[in-house]
This record gives structure tokens, C-alpha cells and sequence, in this order.
């Protein structure tokens, strides 16, 4: 069972069809939507960030799509609870990342990803993980 976490930007990508990384995001996914075990992992934080713009926009049909995306079956939507707060903290005061990506690094560590997808080049130096950065 392969779990692929991924960072809001990798999601945007995939709802919204942002060129050229929808692509790229949907074919990164298709050997992963192969295998019935296999999991995508993201953290509650993700639908804050993916929702927002939406909803400020009053756009229903990007609201659909999210809400169909965060409610999928094979979609771990993780809870913000004490300990990835607490392991967030310590990622931001190593390497200085923003709050947000280490509250998602901390999500990905807490629940044992196999990989963290990203476009955000500055997560790379995170060594807990595994992470990968899309390319288009």
C-alpha cells in the first residue's frame, strides 16, 4: 500500500486544471489510483487553503468538485491535533518554513507517507521525508 501526501498547491492543480501541472499531477496519480490499497493523505489544512478562493468567489462548481475530492474513499484527511502542532514547531524552527508547510510536513511525518508531493522547491530540504517536487 503506497500513502502519496499531497501539499494543497498539488491538489489545486488537480481540481482546477492549472496548466501545466494538471497534467503532470494526473499522471503522477494514475499508477497510484492503479492499486485499491494505495491512499492519498492530506492534511484538513489543504481544504482551508483549496476552499477559500472558491468560496470568496461564490464559484459552486469548484466548491462541488472540492468537496467531492476531500470526500473521496481513498482520501486520509488528516486532523490538526497536539502533536503536529507540537512537530510543526520544531520543523519551523529547524529549517525555518512557513507555518503552513510545516504543519503539512508534520501531517505527512505523523501519518508515515511513502512520499510528499509539492511545487514548493524550499520543502525539499526537509529530511524526515521523502519529497518530490513536480515538474512539468
Amino acid at each position: 500500500m503506497t500513502r502519496i501526501y499531497l501539499d494543497a498547491c498539488c491538489i489545486i492543480y488537480l481540481i482546477e486544471a492549472s496548466s501545466p501541472f494538471h497534467d503532470t499531477m494526473r499522471k503522477r496519480l494514475e499508477a497510484h489510483g492503479a492499486d485499491p490499497a494505495s491512499r492519498l493523505v492530506t492534511s484538513r489544512l489543504s481544504r482551508l487553503e483549496c476552499r477559500t478562493r472558491p468560496l470568496r468567489e461564490a464559484d459552486t462548481r469548484l466548491l462541488v468538485a472540492y468537496d467531492a475530492f476531500f470526500g473521496a474513499d481513498r482520501l486520509v484527511l488528516a486532523e490538526i491535533g497536539a502533536g503536529i502542532v507540537e512537530r510543526a514547531t520544531d520543523l519551523r524552527a529547524r529549517y525555518r518554513f512557513r507555518t503552513p508547510d510545516a504543519i503539512h510536513l508534520a501531517t505527512a511525518i505523523d501519518e508515515r507517507v511513502d512520499l510528499f508531493l509539492t511545487n514548493d522547491a524550499g520543502l525539499l530540504r526537509c529530511s524526515e521525508l521523502r519529497v518530490e517536487m513536480l515538474r512539468p
